[in-house]
């Protein structure tokens, strides 16, 4: 039985709703609702113009609906007095094909009548950096390698623990926060749990930290490489696909721990690995951090090439354990919810192919990714990465409606972007 809206306002003192979806580009849309009219709302929908939001809809299209997930409320940790719901767009009494968040509902139930569950976690990297975006927040934040720096995190004690603080109100099991291997840049860690919970708590995320860090004069921010000389924002996936309470990946006889099955959800990642890209590294600066020069700090910790690993940091897959896989390819700009999709999609065609995965490689890929051999590279570009999309038949039918919609979008942005003239091509091309 769905919760009750209303009632619950009148219990945990809700004065307002932000009734929220996400767009094709990752953007969070939202609109501010009283909490006396919340039972409307949960029946009907908050209405929208499609075409005003990344939906790929013209001004012709009638308005679009978003219908808010009772079981996905949150209280705003910092205004408890507002709650959030993530939300469905509907359109003519359908369920809008293209949106994010129903695209993942349709793949998880495909996943559900094999008899199959994904379980997710992700680890968000970010940067907390001046109101003007301009440079590192912390003027003494200067290490080389700054990772794990004890001062540089107890300097944003403030910000760091108010948002822990709010993820333990909100039950999500945080376990560790940390200062990151970017001068300025932090990651903190909360418990996997089914793909769309995980996704919902992924988009909130981003938007409490953001608000936090406002908060206190700061600005936060996810994007993958906003600084050339620093290690990009990550957003590594935690894998794990579960039948009722059973672990599917997970065999002690298999290889690392891993069952034939897992092995073959990781062949079916590597054979789709170049598609992913396009939805898992979603901008032109996502390119910055792939295939990266070094930084600062003597490394990137991004992949370069599809391989995986054992407990090997230099991989697109690690495998730091029994029963699950760490997908290291994905990064901040990444969409919570196509995410997940795409990689349960990637993941359920190599079990149903039986994919092989190929040789694991434990070598460092940084110093010596010359001796792996024949092994696919990433894409080296937005444009790229489309077209791979583009060519994937895989996840053109499994993502559906989603694909044509965003490839339409993510083109239109490689175009603008390729008539745009920098001052670096002025400064190298002008005396040719």
């Amino acid at each position: 039985m769905s919760r009750n809206l209303a009632e619950i306002a009148k219990e945990k003192n809700i004065r307002y709703f932000l009734i929220s979806y996400t767009d094709l580009m990752g953007t969070q849309r939202a609109k501010l609702v009283p909490a006396a009219a919340i039972g409307t709302m949960a029946k009907n929908g908050a209405g929208f113009a499609g075409f005003a939001t990344w939906l790929d809809m013209t001004p012709a299209d009638p308005d679009i609906l978003a219908i808010p997930d009772p079981d996905s409320l949150i209280q705003l940790p910092w205004k408890p007095e507002v709650g959030w719901l993530a939300a469905d767009p509907w359109m003519n009494g359908e369920p809008v094909a293209q949106a994010p968040r129903n695209m993942l509902k349709r793949v998880i139930a495909g996943a559900a009548e094999r008899g199959f569950q994904l379980k997710s976690g992700v680890e968000c990297e970010f940067f907390l950096i001046s109101s003007d975006g301009e440079q590192v927040g912390d003027p003494a934040d200067r290490q080389t390698k700054p990772c794990y720096d004890q001062s540089a995190l107890m300097r944003r004690y403030e910000v760091i623990s108010e948002i822990c603080d709010g993820m333990l109100a909100l039950g999500w099991n945080p376990y560790q926060n940390d200062h990151e291997d970017a001068n300025g840049q932090f990651e903190m860690n909360w418990d996997y749990n089914d793909a769309l919970v995980t996704a919902d708590r992924h988009a909130f995320f981003k938007y409490m930290v953001k608000s936090i860090a406002e908060k206190h004069g700061l600005r936060a921010t996810f994007m993958p490489k906003p600084f050339s000389s620093l290690t990009g924002n990550g957003c590594h996936v935690h894998v794990s696909l579960w039948k009722g309470d059973r672990n599917l990946f997970e065999d002690e006889n298999g290889e690392l721990g891993i069952s034939a099955l897992g092995y073959a959800f990781i062949g079916g990642i590597i054979h789709s690995a170049d598609a992913l890209t396009a939805i898992l590294n979603s901008t032109v600066n996502s390119y910055k951090r792939i295939n990266a020069p070094r930084t600062l700090s003597g490394a990137t910790w991004s992949p370069n090439t599809v391989t995986y690993s054992g407990n090997n940091r230099t991989h697109m897959i690690r495998i730091p354990e029994a029963g699950r896989f760490e997908l290291r390819l994905a990064d901040g700009a990444a969409n919570p919810y196509a995410m997940q999709a795409a990689i349960l999609a990637a993941g359920l065609d190599g079990i149903q192919s039986n994919r092989d995965p190929g040789r694991r490689l434990d070598i460092n890929m940084y110093t010596d990714g010359h001796l792996a051999g024949d092994v696919k590279k990433l894409p080296l570009n937005l444009l790229d990465a489309l077209r791979a999309l583009e060519s994937s038949k895989l996840l053109t039918e499994s993502l559906g409606a989603y694909v044509p919609a965003y490839l339409k979008l993510k083109h239109e942005e490689w175009n603008e972007f390729s008539r745009h003239l920098t001052q670096w091509e002025r400064e190298t091309t002008l005396d040719c």
